[in-house]
């Protein structure tokens, strides 16, 4: 019997406990922290842009054409789709739970390749974003400019050229949503003057297609070099155009006479924004706003965490006058949701300490018992990431619960030694081995039990299934621990 084994090696005894309280320490550092379990089935989602049309142009040229190219997706339970009057389309896939995000993914970005030769030109010039994330906010960063020298399309810009790829990269995030858009050069034509000079919009388009370009025309003292030459330079005839003045001369027709049509004769020019849909405000002034969503799996307080480190680190290369502000934030209530219920552990700790005292009557034998408890605990961390569950208060709850069971099998095996002890005049060491002889099975008999009564609920499906897995999971490796411990 491993009672024996263990009467015999009690030193072997204390090295398995120390080990078990390891790797469970160990273990609440890796495990992810958040206030429930991902209870939503994983989603992913495809992001594209078509500059200038209306919803329906989107819906029709756009989400409809890649609608059609999901269907048939291992595990897709259901798909929603949005189409805006910015050009912006969207589309969320939901898988059932249990899908592996990596690969449903994969496979939504295989099925994109399909549609791709079906999208307009400048949709695919624009590029189509695929990505996984969570469907809530973890945290919304602001900029805000408090000298008023910078307006709202100055902030959107910095915060689109400069932050969003950045935070991007921050580990645990998802997606960064950008409330607003970066500087564009806005042409605004008059349909008037297009016609008096018989022009057309693609035309015009034409004309910047073909100016707004950088063209190499080679390099001066290009190979093969001639002998003592010692410099070699490229050639660029023409750049990007960068000023509202160098775009309005662009010719769009050269007449017969010689006259030159340039855009200024037909319209004006002028640095606005990409998109004038979206505004965003904190408390009455101008902002810039990015929304973060973290990564499947991730730990929010450390993404969190992280996110407003990166912004403090960028933050000593502002523009003067700019300030990080968040206006959103989830990560208090989680610290504090989390924290009460760690709190109320270490209550429940001190009650079952003192009610085993009060019964028992004797600190030594209160003492044993309450060493149990945080071995198992620490030990029921190490089972949490085994199986990739999270510190969350389902979890933790569990573990207040199992505290007052999990004493019961300490407290079953040091009565029965005092017992015999008083009773019989045996050694310590004897008592206990006897002891062990009498009540081994009934001890087994109390996690088999405990464990039957629990373990339905651990094969639950759907979202029901993923709350009370882990409550389930939770105490049943303590229960079965406490067996092993005790």
């Amino acid at each position: 019997m491993l009672s024996k084994f263990f009467l015999d090696r009690p030193v072997f005894a204390w090295v398995i406990a120390l080990v078990i309280m390891l790797v469970g320490g160990l273990a609440i550092y890796n495990l992810p922290v958040s206030q429930y379990p991902p209870i939503a089935p994983p989603s992913i989602y495809i992001q594209a842009s078509y500059p200038g049309a209306s919803a329906e142009t989107v819906e029709n040229s756009v989400t409809q054409i890649i609608e059609q190219k999901m269907t048939g997706l291992d595990q897709m339970i259901y798909l929603s789709a949005t189409s805006d009057s910015a050009g912006g389309a969207r589309l969320e896939l939901t898988f059932a739970p249990g899908t592996d995000p990596d690969l449903a993914w994969a496979k939504v970005q295989n099925k994109l390749q399909l549609a791709m030769a079906s999208l307009p030109d400048v949709v695919q010039s624009q590029g189509i974003t695929v990505g996984k994330a969570t469907r809530n906010y973890l945290i919304i960063v602001g900029l805000i400019s408090e000298d008023g020298s910078m307006d709202g399309y100055d902030l959107r810009d910095y915060a689109q050229s400069n932050l969003e790829k950045v935070l991007a990269r921050v580990p645990g995030v998802g997606e960064v949503e950008n409330f607003g858009s970066q500087y564009a050069m806005r042409l605004w034509m008059n349909p008037d003057r297009l016609t008096d000079y018989r022009l057309t919009i693609e035309d015009v388009l034409a004309a910047l297609k073909a100016y707004n370009v950088e063209v190499s025309a080679g390099q001066f003292g290009g190979a093969p070099a001639v002998n003592g030459q010692r410099l070699n330079a490229s050639i660029i005839v023409q750049s990007m155009l960068k000023t509202p003045e160098q775009f309005a001369t662009v010719p769009v027709r050269v007449n017969p006479d010689g006259s030159i049509v340039r855009i200024k004769d037909v319209g004006r020019v002028e640095l606005g924004t990409d998109a004038y849909d979206i505004e965003a405000f904190h408390n009455g002034r101008p902002s810039a706003g990015m929304a973060i969503r973290q990564a499947a799996g991730a730990n929010a307080l450390e993404t969190a965490d992280r996110v407003k480190a990166k912004m403090a680190e960028m933050s000593r290369y502002f523009p003067p006058g700019m300030k990080v502000v968040y206006p959103y934030d989830t990560t208090p209530f989680i610290k504090v949701a989390i924290g009460e219920v760690v709190k109320t552990l270490f209550e429940a700790i001190l009650l079952v300490f003192l009610v085993m005292w009060l019964f028992m009557g004797n600190f030594r034998a209160t003492l044993i018992p309450t060493i149990a408890v945080p071995v198992v605990l620490l030990g029921t961390f190490a089972v949490l990431e085994f199986f990739g569950f999270s510190i969350n208060m389902l979890t933790m709850f569990a573990m207040v619960l199992a505290i007052g069971l999990l004493v019961d099998d300490a407290i079953v095996v040091v009565e029965n030694v005092e017992r015999i002890m008083s009773e019989e005049g045996l050694s310590p060491k004897e008592a206990t081995r006897k002891s062990m002889e009498q009540i081994t099975s009934a001890l087994i008999g109390i996690g088999v039990v405990l464990a039957a009564v629990f373990a339905p609920m651990a094969f639950f499906g759907g979202s029901t299934g993923v709350i009370y897995r882990q409550f389930s999971v939770t105490i049943i490796s303590s229960m079965l621990l406490s067996v092993v411990v005790a």
